[in-house]
């Protein structure tokens, strides 16, 4: 169902990028299986270093799990998400899908010039990106004000150091209580 869209995806990447293709002719022939609960595909590597579909039935030469929750973090980049990655066969094949999925970028620019010309391209995504930053900038700053708001205006949430603190005066005051229990104890043995 994802397969021919997903597939068209990755080779129009793939064919932006004339890099990407020629070191994917190096595996001409291999086969990799992506897994996205509850979704699998296979792809055949083309001579051309493109993907083909292939039958789920054929022995992937490399396979990939990737779990839901990662896929917002791949399409933003995250680089520890790639990490996060189950992957299994051959390893020259999946050191190269990494290093693909690290370095492969959609030239957004490139592709919005066939509607609107060169240079609007260039500015709508110079616009765009502006934008991106200036939200990631705003979401940034309101988290942090809101931490220092709640640890110290309106103490909601406390510091590390306030915690090491209390930790320490509670064993302090547990030290303390076993002395006047075994003070108390020799006392009642006393009378």
């Amino acid at each position: 169902m994802f397969t021919r869209p997903t597939l068209a995806i990755i080779n129009h990447l793939l064919s932006q990028s004339g890099w990407a293709q020629q070191r994917l002719v190096n595996f001409k022939n291999k086969t990799v299986r992506i897994n996205v609960e509850p979704f699998s595909f296979t792809c055949l590597i083309e001579e051309q270093g493109v993907l083909s579909e292939a039958s789920t039935d054929t022995l992937a030469d490399a396979s990939f799990n990737i779990p839901p929750s990662l896929i917002p973090r791949l399409a933003f980049k995250d680089k520890t998400a790639l990490s996060q990655i189950e992957s299994a066969g051959d390893a020259a094949l999946i050191d190269e899908i990494f290093f693909l999925a690290r370095n492969l970028r959609w030239d957004a620019a490139e592709d919005l010039s066939h509607v609107t010309g060169d240079i609007a391209a260039e500015r709508i995504v110079q616009f765009t990106l502006a934008k991106h930053q200036l939200v990631r900038d705003t979401a940034l700053n309101l988290s942090q004000a809101l931490a220092e708001y709640w640890t110290e205006e309106r103490p909601l949430l406390a510091k590390p150091l306030q915690l090491s603190d209390f930790a320490k005066r509670v064993s302090l005051l547990h030290d303390d209580l076993e002395q006047l229990e075994h003070r108390i104890q020799q006392l009642s043995k006393a009378k």
